[in-house]
């Protein structure tokens, strides 16, 4: 008989996070899932809880018990997603997202090197900060403002990565890491502070999509099914201590954004525009040649992974007559 893999996932609670549980849970393992619930939500996990090959811990990584807490489970496999999420977030929990970034990516390092365990650590793209290079490699140092208003995720985030580097290089640790580019779809909260959450709140409550600045800013847009399919081949595949790149390949202004799903519904929707509350990124896109030798592609465009989202917010749709945003199948950075 085949022993099942138990798993932690840290941040497990969250938008990601829960996705990733209900998946390893399917594919038969045994997950713990940690969460202080900052951010994370108990109710995406809810359903989980009744499955047997799973249980929750409302704990915080950063407590100085964490590593005893758990030092009987004997893991096979850490996949590290803890931290508070989203821009609007940045100033009010500066504190806790540089000591989760810190003492407590340390501790969940400490726990994986006890149990000999493989780990993923989920960085950000916010590490290339407002980036000066197309696309932005895993080689890119970036162009980021140690003090500036982003510094507390930024530079917490570019901690965290010189504390897996570390652990892979003096302890031998099979740890990985993964930069994260904007990521969305089923399971992100309606009070989710990113931009495709709060553009759906808005279309559902008969108010006008906010835009923060002029709109030209771009992303390339990643749904969560395929954001796991990577996560999964690069726990399985990565090589120890290397960076990879996970994100889209389709570069979209916020502003072209709002009008696509505009598009997408046939409910009224009209765009005002404000001085953003913070220094923003004038773009992202990432080259993701790495991940993609090791076998992985996107799948889902942003249309169809918006057309899947919607009605979970209350938001009607109807398909497109036209599409205002033709997702090429040219694959950013490989030549």
């Amino acid at each position: 008989m085949l022993t099942k893999k138990r798993i932690m996932v840290t941040g497990g609670a969250g938008f990601v996070g829960s996705n990733l549980c209900r998946y390893l849970l399917e594919k038969g393992s045994i997950v713990d899932c940690v969460d202080n619930l900052i951010t994370g939500r108990r109710e995406s996990i809810s359903a989980l809880e009744e499955n047997e090959s799973f249980q929750f811990f409302e704990t915080d990584i950063s407590d100085p018990d964490f590593v005893s807490m758990f030092k009987e489970n004997n893991y096979d496999e850490v996949l590290h997603l803890a931290c508070p999420t989203g821009v609007p977030n940045i100033a009010p929990m500066a504190e806790e997202m540089l000591v989760t970034c810190s003492t407590g990516t340390d501790n969940v390092l400490k726990l994986a090197h006890n149990n000999n365990a493989k780990l993923v650590y989920t960085s950000s793209a916010e590490v290339y900060g407002d980036p000066e290079v197309f696309p932005q490699t895993e080689c890119y140092n970036g162009n980021v403002d140690p003090v500036g208003p982003r510094s507390a995720y930024e530079e917490g985030k570019r901690f965290s990565e010189s504390l897996v580097s570390m652990y892979a290089k003096k302890y031998q640790v099979p740890a990985r890491i993964v930069r994260l580019f904007n990521t969305f779809g089923t399971g992100m909260s309606p009070d989710d502070t990113r931009v495709i959450p709060q553009f759906l709140k808005q279309i559902r409550l008969g108010q006008k999509i906010t835009i923060y600045g002029d709109g030209n800013q771009n992303r390339a847009h990643m749904h969560v099914n395929d954001l796991i399919q990577a996560l999964m081949l690069v726990m399985e595949k990565g090589t120890p201590g290397e960076v990879y790149n996970i994100g889209g390949s389709t570069q979209m202004t916020i502003r072209e954004l709002a009008e696509l799903i505009d598009s997408l519904t046939p409910m009224p929707v009209d765009i005002e525009y404000r001085p953003h509350f913070i220094e923003d990124h004038g773009g992202r896109l990432p080259d993701t040649t790495k991940v993609r030798k090791l076998g992985w592609a996107p799948c889902i465009s942003t249309t169809e992974g918006l057309l899947e989202m919607m009605p979970n917010y209350g938001v009607m749709t109807h398909e497109p007559d036209l599409l205002l945003f033709e997702e090429s199948p040219k694959i950013q950075g490989v030549s």
